[in-house]
């Protein structure tokens, strides 16, 4: 597609006045018949040399670009170029409204000695999720600047836009430090190890509780079980991605609180040489990815999560646990990412989590809602309609309160995070069961 420029333009303004007088002057016609003759073959020559400089021009974007939300990043862009002379290219890409480039168009020179040259086009998505960029558009000068040449290619590119988990990982800066052993002191790790290592005969002293008695009625003497410090833990994120998942604190949906503290989990748990394991749930189950380690395993978590979006029903607690209950056969630390504000919801949190207390341990965590206290916790009320508010603060605070008295009675930890600290709490209540060995 050509397009003429101002330059052209200007020289056919320029040349207007005189073909005016040509129509009352005879003697000044061929002139201008000559002029104009020449700024339209030459326009024409510009003009095909231009269509054949842009078609032999070629722009491609990798398969799959992979992006963080809130984050500058970069496209990579791979040209190519069959003519031998330097030209500048001016390129802009097809992009939904959830990502936005830094400038619309950006200006790349292609060398002349190199037929492939690779550029980068930045970009800044808002919104994690998965999105198809179709087309790539770009457009060079003809050679007299009498013309803009353009012409696009089909990219097809998958852009994948990830949680930002750096920004919350500076927040827990010190989890992530790598010191080596450099500075190391020793502690006291409080409680018994859990990992079995082998058995051995009675020895004065030993409790009666390490005696094995299969072992001792096959052998007819007394035997021992020996345990060892656990290294290797098994620790769950479930994440809830029903509608309670929707709510916007702080101008933030929940459920991305919820996904980029459980990344920033699985970090820590590989750093403490622990398994990471993630489940999402609502009106059922809907992912599941068994724990492991490694760098590869986190990725699968992350490409598992990157489009999850909250549905429109409400939590089946009863089929989660219980899909749990019959995949998890190893003691495990299990971390639920749950709002349990509605009361009915609630009840049927506290009714099925006998399929799973008994045997795992199991921590909660939500989102603290905004403004409850207890009743004349601030300054007395002014009006009626502050004392309806302070009440209905008061039976929601009363209402967790309760909650977290029967978990506490089940053997289950209910910690109300503040917006924007999920991670935080998170990580500290991890170690803090890390450090007393109690999975």
């Amino acid at each position: 597609m050509l397009i003429p420029t101002n330059r052209l333009i200007m020289w056919t303004a320029v040349l207007l006045p005189f073909w005016a007088l040509a129509a009352l002057i005879e003697q000044v016609a061929f002139l201008s018949a000559l002029g104009a003759g020449f700024l339209f073959m030459t326009a024409m020559v510009d003009a095909l040399s231009a269509a054949s400089k842009v078609r032999k021009i070629g722009v491609s974007l990798p398969a799959i670009v992979r992006l963080s939300c809130g984050r500058e990043s970069e496209i990579s862009l791979e040209f190519r170029n069959d003519d031998a002379e330097e030209v500048q290219v001016s390129v802009g890409i097809w992009l939904p409204k959830e990502i936005s480039p830094r400038q619309e168009v950006m200006e790349i020179i292609l060398p002349g000695d190199a037929r492939a040259s690779v550029g980068t086009y930045p970009v800044t998505p808002a919104t994690r999720g998965k999105y198809i960029l179709n087309r790539c558009f770009f457009e060079i000068s003809s050679g007299l600047g009498f013309w803009q040449a353009r012409s696009s290619s089909p990219c097809n590119t998958e852009a994948r836009v990830y949680p930002d988990v750096a920004s919350e990982r500076k927040k827990m800066a010190a989890t992530f430090l790598s010191r080596g052993n450099y500075g190391m002191h020793a502690y006291r790790i409080v409680g018994q190890g859990r990992e079995f290592e082998k058995l051995r005969e009675y020895v004065p002293g030993d409790s009666y509780e390490d005696i094995h008695w299969k072992a001792t009625a096959r052998r007819g003497k007394p035997i021992t079980k020996l345990y060892q410090v656990e290294r290797t833990q098994e620790v769950y994120v479930a994440m809830d991605t029903s509608r309670l998942s929707s709510k916007k604190e702080d101008g933030r949906a929940v459920l991305e609180e919820y996904i980029s503290s459980a990344l920033l989990l699985g970090l820590a748990a590989e750093k403490q040489s622990d398994l990471f394991g993630l489940m999402t749930f609502g009106s059922k189950m809907d992912k599941y990815i068994r724990a492991g380690g490694g760098k590869a395993h986190f990725n699968t978590c992350r490409e598992a999560i990157y489009t999850v979006v909250p549905e429109d029903g409400s939590p089946d607690y009863q089929e989660a646990f219980a899909f749990i209950r019959n995949r998890l056969r190893k003691r495990s630390l299990l971390i639920f990412l749950t709002s349990l504000g509605d009361p009915v919801l609630s009840e049927s949190f506290l009714e099925s989590m006998n399929l799973l207390c008994r045997k795992h341990l199991v921590m909660v965590f939500m989102n603290k809602p905004a403004d409850i206290r207890p009743l004349f916790s601030t300054k007395l009320a002014g009006d009626s309609n502050q004392i309806y508010r302070h009440i209905s603060s008061h039976m929601i605070w009363s209402n967790l309160r309760e909650i977290e008295k029967s978990l506490r009675r089940k053997g289950i930890l209910l910690t109300l995070c503040e917006p924007g600290k999920l991670s935080i709490e998170l990580i500290e209540k991890y170690m803090q069961v890390k450090a007393r060995q109690l999975i």
